[in-house]
């Protein structure tokens, strides 16, 4: 077993991105009337407009698989030291960030996304680091 501090910027960003995936998973899950009806008004004058619920189960599945993806990251890295499902679980997280992204931005929520943005760079970061 290797020590959690040999890796520790690698698991860091990995419960970086659990934190956040799985909470936005579960938010949703929990929540779904209320975040399709908040996001049907966001995207009103998109043309995403007819397609609201289609799209957040898409980012729910996403969000939880890559969420689930970095904790089996973790385990991986900390049990036989490889870093292939912790790398995967990046790569979804940065395809995620991305639809979010050109969400906000076909919505013209600017503000929204910058805030997606400042996710996007430790998950990139991330990437980076497990194809080392």
């Amino acid at each position: 077993m290797n020590s959690p501090l040999h890796h520790a910027t690698e698991i860091l960003l990995l419960l970086f991105l659990i934190i956040t995936f799985l909470q936005s998973g579960l938010d949703k899950m929990l929540d779904w009337n209320g975040n399709i009806s908040w996001l049907k008004e966001h995207f009103s004058k998109t043309p995403f407009k007819n397609s609201i619920p289609l799209l957040v189960g898409i980012i729910l599945v996403t969000e939880l698989i890559a969420a689930f993806l970095c904790v089996a990251g973790i385990y991986e890295l900390l049990s036989i030291g490889k870093t292939i499902l912790g790398f995967y679980g990046a790569i979804l997280s940065c395809v995620t960030l991305l639809m979010l992204l050109f969400g906000q931005r076909v919505a013209k929520d600017y503000e929204g996304a910058k805030t997606i943005a400042i996710y996007f760079v430790p998950s990139i970061l991330l990437v980076f680091l497990l194809q080392l």
